[in-house]
């Protein structure tokens, strides 16, 4: 069971939302509609608060967590790719974190934002609405293009797909032990990385 209580409070989740068995959701989170919170991840609202909004994708590996009263926040349709950490942070609508960043206390990071993968974005970090964020320290580089928040929302539908499939066909099961006339193709959409 991925959920916990602490000193009596325990997660909200909308029933819409995908939750893997594997992930760890402790105390004061707030997950919305339709998200997607993947393999390992974890959210530990132990000492703030943790908001994902409305079709918000949590990958693997990924954390959440903040100091005492303080809030982590993810608006809608955030994306946070495998293995990111958020601390204390808040992330704007339709942004996306690259794989394996950091994003510190107080950074307040706007709306159609990418954070390019590894990146290491400090304390009290702000970022206007479409920017292109990367390196360690992160710097914003550019503008993000529209052919860019394109195949954004692309991946993150992407994910809101994942998680009505894995509510409809995920569960636990034998492996076989030798190829059969399974199917040997999933229900996904087409996506490829941006070029």
């Amino acid at each position: 069971m991925p959920f916990y209580e602490i000193d009596g409070v325990k997660p909200v989740v909308h029933p819409s939302s995908f939750i893997h068995p594997s992930a760890s959701i402790i105390g004061l989170v707030t997950i919305g509609k339709n998200c997607y919170i993947g393999p390992h991840a974890s959210l530990r609202g132990d000492y703030g608060e943790i908001i994902l909004e409305d079709g918000v994708n949590f990958q693997d590996n990924c954390i959440a967590h903040g100091f005492p009263e303080g809030l982590t926040l993810v608006r809608n349709n955030g994306h946070i790719s495998h293995g990111a950490v958020l601390h204390g942070c808040q992330i704007g609508e339709n942004t996306m974190v690259g794989i394996q960043s950091v994003i510190m206390d107080q950074a307040i990071i706007g709306p159609e934002c990418m954070i390019a993968a590894l990146s290491y974005v400090k304390p009290n970090f702000e970022a206007p609405a479409r920017s292109i964020i990367a390196g360690c320290p992160a710097k914003i580089k550019r503008t993000v293009t529209d052919k860019e928040i394109q195949w954004k929302n692309q991946g993150t539908a992407v994910y809101q797909n994942l998680t009505k499939r894995s509510l409809a066909t995920f569960k636990s099961c034998q492996p076989l032990t030798k190829k059969t006339t399974q199917p040997n193709k999933l229900n996904t959409p087409s996506f490829k990385p941006i070029k």
